[in-house]
């Protein structure tokens, strides 16, 4: 059911540190491409020069780093572009279905590893230990400086996430190269190439996993995870005069950072709802961390009442509001 008010969300931003944040990200992000796009190709040809699948796992995860880390920086430059008639909250969720993407892009990077693992286990090959070791150590710096670049970044954005999540999948394949480089230059065992490489994607995936799923969450719509529905409900009904019950009440999140929410206050009779619906706007902000809110002041009976709606627990779409 949709509720009866046409309340543009996008046009008005209420975090200034958000833009801050977003500058100073993009620019991060953008170094951070660079230097993994730079270093791939000389991954990839020490890779094969070396006959290292370690290195070329590593390669393989920075060149989808390369491109994930292009689009997180692209995302940044949507997401700074104003709202649209069409388009009312902007661009702000292009970083979550990047996050979203980029999640899906390690799943196949790293299930490629694992299958050429496998085959090498099979068929072991000749690995020249010491050009591995030097790639590695290179590729270990470059990895370190692009982790370093990010790390400072904000930690609350799911793009920011996905991004330094890429980039530490690269810092342990390096970390891993390095490892079976000097094992095979110790003792000539080749195998330790390829158990190295499936370790490193295992740990890869189940980062990966855990992006994807805050990824998806924002994308539900459903509430953010540092906030509690029915409690907020609970408090405004307690902390705010003359509100006697809060129901059809949705909170959901643009891009996992700026949390909205829409809601009907039932109040009591002869209670200013304007001055009501200002008091509930500013505790949303000061306690919960909510920064846009659409409220509708009920008196009496609900406007929605004769539909089918769980009060309070409906689910309805949070964002038509028009009736």
């Amino acid at each position: 059911m949709a509720h009866t008010h046409s309340h543009d969300h996008g046009g008005h931003d209420h975090d200034g540190a958000g833009h801050v944040h977003g500058s100073t990200d993009k620019k991060r992000v953008l170094v951070a491409a660079c230097l993994t796009a730079g270093f791939m190709v000389a991954e990839a040809l020490g890779g094969l020069f070396t006959g290292s699948l370690a290195l070329l796992a590593d390669a393989g995860h920075m060149l989808a780093d390369a491109i994930a880390l292009g689009l997180a920086w692209y995302a940044f430059h949507l997401a700074g572009r104003p709202a649209t008639g069409q388009l009312t909250y902007g661009f702000g969720r292009v970083k979550t279905l990047v996050a979203y993407t980029n999640g899906i892009a390690i799943f196949v990077i790293a299930l490629w590893i694992v299958y050429e693992a496998w085959r090498r286990l099979q068929m072991p090959a000749p690995v020249l230990g010491g050009p591995m070791l030097a790639v590695a150590i290179l590729g270990l710096l470059v990895n370190i400086a692009s982790f370093l670049v990010l790390h400072g970044g904000d930690r609350e954005s799911l793009n920011m996430r996905g991004a330094i999540l890429h980039v530490l999948g690269d810092l342990l394949g390096s970390a891993a190269a390095i490892v079976a480089a000097l094992v095979i230059l110790a003792t000539g065992w080749t195998p330790i190439d390829p158990i190295l490489s499936v370790l490193v994607s295992l740990l890869i995936l189940s980062t990966a996993w855990s992006l994807m799923r805050a990824a998806a969450h924002v994308l539900l719509e459903g509430v953010p995870p540092s906030l509690d529905r029915d409690l907020i409900a609970s408090d405004l009904a307690v902390t705010v005069k003359g509100v006697r019950e809060v129901h059809h009440m949705h909170i959901w999140s643009i891009d996992g950072s700026s949390n909205m929410a829409t809601l009907h206050a039932c109040l009591d009779e002869g209670v200013d709802a304007h001055q009501a619906v200002s008091t509930i706007k500013k505790r949303l902000a000061s306690e919960h961390g909510i920064s846009h809110a659409t409220v509708e002041p009920e008196f009496g009976q609900c406007a929605d009442e004769g539909d089918d709606h769980d009060h309070g627990h409906d689910a309805a779409p949070h964002h038509d509001h028009h009736h």
